[in-house]
């Protein structure tokens, strides 16, 4: 793993700084598909170090609105049988198909948007928060040499599967992050055109 810097005490002074490596990373940065993803996955070290990583996030009012679940080899099976239970109550083979997904790869991390609605901060920038630790988490996975995925599916917004995970009231699922060593290398996919996404405002 590669040593990471200790985490700076409050109020160290944190200048900006160029880096050619981090412009590099995210020119070609390319998700991995899940079916691909096999042992090994980030050790315990490395998926606290991607969590350190993942918090360190936009987060108006401090109010860190977002929690992790980690699911290894083991727990992550348990769940995916819970859920095929589940799929089957409920009588949709479609739903027991599209669990392929969480099966193969050997890791999971759960983020969790638990925005405080008592907050002053809008409740969308708690949710936008949510999504950026999910970035983070999968840039990081990345960034470490791992393959990686950030998917969400029908347990991700189903009120029994979200209860079988231990969600609250309140609480959605903002990302589901797939992680493993890639099989093969992605593919690079299809791009938008950018200009006609972009406006250049003028008075």
């Amino acid at each position: 793993m590669t040593e990471l810097p200790p985490p700076p005490q409050l109020g160290d002074p944190l200048p900006p700084a160029a880096s050619p490596e981090v412009l590099r990373f995210l020119a070609l940065r390319r998700s991995t598909p899940a079916l691909t993803l096999a042992e090994p996955a980030p050790s315990d070290a490395e998926v606290t170090e991607l969590i350190r990583l993942a918090a360190r996030v936009p987060d108006h009012g401090k109010l860190a609105p977002w929690r992790f679940i980690v699911l290894g080899a083991a727990a992550k099976a348990d769940v995916v049988a819970r859920l095929e239970a589940l799929a089957q109550a409920k009588g949709d083979p479609v739903l027991t198909a599209k669990l392929g997904k969480l099966r193969v790869p050997p890791l999971a991390v759960v983020v969790v948007s638990t925005p405080n609605p008592a907050a002053s901060i809008p409740e969308w920038e708690q949710l936008l928060s949510a999504g950026a630790v999910c970035t983070n988490l999968l840039y990081g996975a990345l960034a470490m040499g791992y393959g990686a995925n950030w998917i969400t599916d029908w347990y991700s917004y189903d009120a029994e599967a979200t209860a079988l995970l231990g969600l609250q009231a309140g609480e959605r699922v903002a990302g589901v992050m797939l992680m493993g060593t890639p099989r093969e290398p992605p593919l690079e996919r299809d791009r938008p055109a950018l200009e006609p996404l972009t406006t250049r405002w003028a008075p």
